[in-house]
């Protein structure tokens, strides 16, 4: 049975990014009133209207059970692609996926929400092969262990969209550089579309049914890394040759990075987590609203141009 989002409240923790952005816009243009729910100070730009920031500490209750009085549901965007090595994952991971996922199923005990929509990845599972996969595998059983919520689960593989920082990158580095040395270049994605995960979102907000499960979001196209990386260069108006790394050399890459300050722009893990294949072929989409999924191919110029 579908429920409507007319006067109903979301929060969306970590709902200041690129996901979350776009998910607040096509919830306020669904009649929902949004909480947008952050560790960042509010933005010097207001909010639309319908919609409120709130600061909190992410690593106490209490103050993610004040953020989230009087939602409905919650939507948990929150997610980190690199961390420190550690075993079983570094800390960063440890955090974002675990920590703050058994934090926010408690105080969304406290505060009488149940129903939440967890964002978690492509390619999950006990034996998979990166830290960041692993930890994210244990945020899920976390949540599932959580008896008192209504839970459903995305797992989308990379998403594409105007402001990404998947295929903007790459525009990036084409623009300035003769050619692209590329680690893990055979690795395979099916990139999904911010507005076709938004709908998905939505999807499982409005109807109870996709409650208890999970599914895989997905685009209607199997590339390779290279193949990614070369549709950017040509759509930016800069095609480049991309020079596959062995493996030994993108680890040694990885590892340097690793000792620079700031984020990596690519690290082991990244290069573990793209060892297997982020696709799935079992057809999610369309239970989930989206019958035609958008394709990066065909929307690959919008995307650089609305950058």
């Amino acid at each position: 049975m579908a429920e409507t989002l007319t006067s109903q409240t979301v929060a969306l923790i970590g709902g200041h990014g690129f996901i979350g952005s776009a998910l607040m816009q096509r919830l306020l243009q669904a009649g929902a009133r949004v909480k947008v729910i952050s560790r960042r100070a509010s933005p010097t730009r207001p909010l639309p209207e319908g919609a409120t920031w709130h600061t909190v500490s992410s690593s106490n209750v209490d103050s993610l059970q004040r953020a989230l009085s009087g939602a409905d549901a919650v939507v948990n965007l929150v997610g980190v692609l690199q961390s420190e090595r550690a075993q079983p994952w570094g800390p960063a991971f440890d955090e974002a996926h675990v920590q703050l996922p058994k934090r926010l199923a408690q105080a969304m005990q406290t505060a009488g929400v149940q129903r939440l929509v967890h964002i978690s990845a492509l390619g999950v599972g006990d034996g998979a092969p990166s830290m960041y996969l692993r930890s994210k595998t244990a945020g899920e059983a976390v949540l599932r262990q959580a008896s008192h919520l209504q839970l459903t689960v995305l797992r989308p593989s990379v998403v594409f969209g105007a402001g990404d920082s998947f295929v903007n990158l790459f525009a990036r580095l084409a623009k300035y550089s003769p050619f692209i040395p590329l680690a893990t270049a055979q690795a395979q994605f099916q990139p999904v579309s911010v507005s076709d995960l938004c709908t998905a979102i939505l999807h499982s907000l409005e109807h109870a049914s996709t409650i208890g499960s999970t599914y895989d979001c997905v685009g209607p196209e199997v590339f390779s890394l290279g193949e990614i990386v070369k549709l950017a260069a040509q759509a930016s108006g800069h095609p480049r040759w991309v020079c596959p790394l062995p493996d030994s050399v993108a680890r040694a890459q990885a590892w340097l990075f690793e000792q620079l300050p700031g984020t990596p722009l690519l690290s082991r893990d990244n290069l573990d987590s793209a060892s297997i294949p982020n696709t799935s072929s079992a057809g999610h989409m369309a239970l989930l609203g989206v019958a035609h999924p958008e394709s990066l191919r065909d929307n690959i110029g919008h995307i650089l141009q609305s950058a």
